[in-house]
């Protein structure tokens, strides 16, 4: 901090004052968390935004007053940053999805595997990984999460250049759109009302 002149009390106020709203913004973002109707509850998703913004003009004046970063960074896919600065000119559709073995020996009868690795070896050789999903059960799983990443990337030069490092793309910085699938969540999920 030697080569940083000293902040004014001007200043010093003012990260105080960004500090304050940071601890307001926790505090209305946990009593929406606490009293949301439900998954996607709009006034949890508003009180984030909100957490955000703090965040970052204290994370900002930090900076600039004290020469100091908070270590947080509150994640916005999509948002200002590396993206408003370029144009794609390709994506890569980056996909995970976790299952559970509940039944070793449906997936052995089914699939014909002698053991369970041999199993999910030719499971995900002989089907597509849509199918595997939409029939899990049939072939002993049970899902888990998912989440699927539209990053930005480099048109592919050469056929199969990307397959030794098929998921070194995947920088939050690129990230155009995510989307999530939690299974504890999606079964707390009432039907739409039709109406």
């Amino acid at each position: 901090m030697s080569d940083v002149a000293r902040p004014t009390e001007a200043q010093i106020a003012q990260v105080r004052i960004a500090a304050e709203a940071v601890k307001a913004a926790i505090d209305a973002h946990l009593a929406a968390v606490e009293g949301r109707a439900g998954v996607g509850d709009p006034r949890v998703a508003g009180a984030y935004e909100t957490l955000a913004d703090a965040a970052e003009v204290y994370d900002d004046l930090l900076d600039r007053v004290h020469d100091e970063f908070t270590p947080f960074e509150v994640p916005r896919p999509g948002s200002a940053g590396l993206l408003d600065r370029i144009e794609p000119e390709a994506v890569s559709v980056l996909i995970r999805r976790d299952y559970t073995v509940t039944d070793p020996r449906l997936l052995r009868e089914t699939v014909g595997g002698t053991t369970v690795a041999a199993s999910l070896r030719a499971l995900f050789g002989d089907y597509e990984p849509d199918r595997v999903a939409r029939h899990a059960a049939d072939f002993g799983l049970e899902e888990g999460d998912s989440t699927l990443w539209v990053v930005a990337s480099e048109p592919v030069a050469e056929p199969g250049e990307w397959l030794a490092e098929p998921f070194d793309v995947a920088d939050e910085d690129l990230l155009i759109c995510r989307f999530d699938v939690i299974e504890d969540y999606d079964d707390e999920l009432e039907p739409a009302d039709p109406s």
